[in-house]
């Protein structure tokens, strides 16, 4: 029997008839009905060309993955974790590894099989989340891996058996999301999953099958559309791309769109100062990390700079007391841990606990400018507040960050690149 039943009251959410982080003395009541969550959406990922993602120092095993996520949970849980989001076709290895090599599909192409070795995977999340008291926002499709399909009638038939799945599984504390991002151009060979009315569809379709469990679809950072929002039962967005306003404009056109049902991002970025907007309009927010918690094999733990900075914020933010960070430990030079690089091409970047303080970061390469970064997250090649380019890197390499903050100060961090 499931022990945590996850509820829609309006706009807000409850664990077992509580509004969420109601159960915490210390919780700012603004916070009360939330549902904080980060994106590990390979916690069931297997892949044909297992082969390629032995690296970072890990061999990669999907057991082993999904092993290592359930032991960290229990560490984001006591951060105000309350969620998290699992793809069946998992997502992109976007730094590394283009989409289409993943080869990561646990559906046969016409849609009458799901591998079973997935499934357990799955189960095994969904009975971790629900001992703990956290929801799984379980996606069905992600767009390179979805590509392949055999049209309409495969997609029918998978979202009809993985419903009837979850439904049957007994637990409470499950959200379907019928697609990641369903507007990208890589859904555009499946127009059931592209389009918004083959979407409204399939947001009914599973709703029929499985009434008690909540059902909604996200579109890529900044798209809404209002029948995808009327048709839902939680308001699924990414904010990933945007500025801290354009986020704020897009909050409030959900809530227009929605009406009185929640609204969950539930992908943004590593860009941790969307936090302050997420607080001031009492909106669900979606941390991701491509490179931590995306680029298989995945440490899913709260690994050093941009994660334990997002868990730290995410605490303090929700009113949970956290031990005060020195200032000279609120900033690292992240990207040259020694087995984190791809044929010694590495993605720097300064993870900032406040990265509001921050004007600007110039990065040099054994003593010379190659790049700087006026916006959030301040990467090394910025294409995006979740994207960045990637730098050849040898043994011996001197990197170093300057930091210029708002207040005029400066601050160097230098790391010295060792590849393994």
């Amino acid at each position: 029997m499931s022990q945590t039943k996850l509820t829609i009251d309006k706009d807000k959410f409850r664990i077992n008839g509580k509004l969420t982080y109601s159960e915490i003395p210390t919780v700012k009541p603004q916070m009360h009905g939330l549902l904080m969550n980060a994106r590990f959406i390979q916690g069931v990922f297997d892949s044909k060309n297992r082969a390629q993602f032995h690296r970072y120092g890990k061999t990669f095993d999907p057991q082993q993955n999904t092993d290592a996520l359930i032991a960290a949970l229990p560490r984001w849980y006591e951060k105000g974790l309350r969620a998290i989001t699992v793809g069946m076709q998992g997502g992109g290895a976007c730094f590394t590894i283009p989409g289409e090599e993943l080869q990561n599909q646990p559906f046969s192409l016409d849609g009458t099989w799901i591998d079973p070795a997935y499934l357990q995977r799955l189960y095994r999340i969904l009975e971790a989340c629900d001992r703990l008291g956290m929801a799984v926002i379980v996606s069905y499709f992600y767009g390179f891996n979805a590509a392949s399909l055999q049209g309409a009638a495969a997609v029918i038939r998978i979202v009809e058996s993985m419903t009837r799945y979850l439904r049957d599984t007994g637990f409470a504390n499950i959200v379907i999301e019928i697609a990641n991002e369903h507007n990208v151009s890589a859904f555009s060979s499946l127009p059931i999953l592209h389009e918004p009315q083959g979407i409204v569809a399939l947001i009914h379709l599973a709703k029929q099958i499985a009434p008690n469990l909540a059902v909604g679809c996200s579109g890529a950072g900044g798209y809404l559309h209002r029948e995808v929002c009327q048709a839902s039962d939680i308001v699924l967005i990414h904010g990933n791309g945007e500025s801290r306003s354009q986020l704020y404009n897009h909050i409030r056109r959900a809530k227009e769109y929605a009406g009185e049902k929640p609204i969950v991002i539930n992908e943004d970025s590593q860009a941790i100062g969307q936090l302050q907007v997420c607080e001031e309009t009492c909106c669900s927010w979606g941390y991701y990390n491509n490179m931590t918690k995306q680029e298989p094999p995945v440490d899913w733990g709260i690994t050093r700079g941009e994660d334990a900075f997002f868990a730290w914020r995410m605490a303090d933010m929700l009113g949970i007391a956290q031990p005060e960070i020195a200032p000279e430990e609120q900033y690292y030079f992240q990207g040259f841990e020694p087995q984190m690089h791809h044929h010694g091409i590495r993605f720097p970047r300064v993870a900032c606990l406040y990265p509001e303080k921050v004007n600007y970061v110039r990065f040099y390469q054994n003593g010379e400018l190659v790049y700087t970064c006026y916006d959030e997250s301040f990467t090394c090649g910025f294409r995006s507040n979740w994207k960045q380019d990637g730098f050849l890197t040898r043994d011996g390499d001197v990197w170093e960050a300057e930091i210029v903050l708002r207040d005029g100060k400066t601050l160097r961090l230098t790391q010295r690149v060792k590849n393994i």
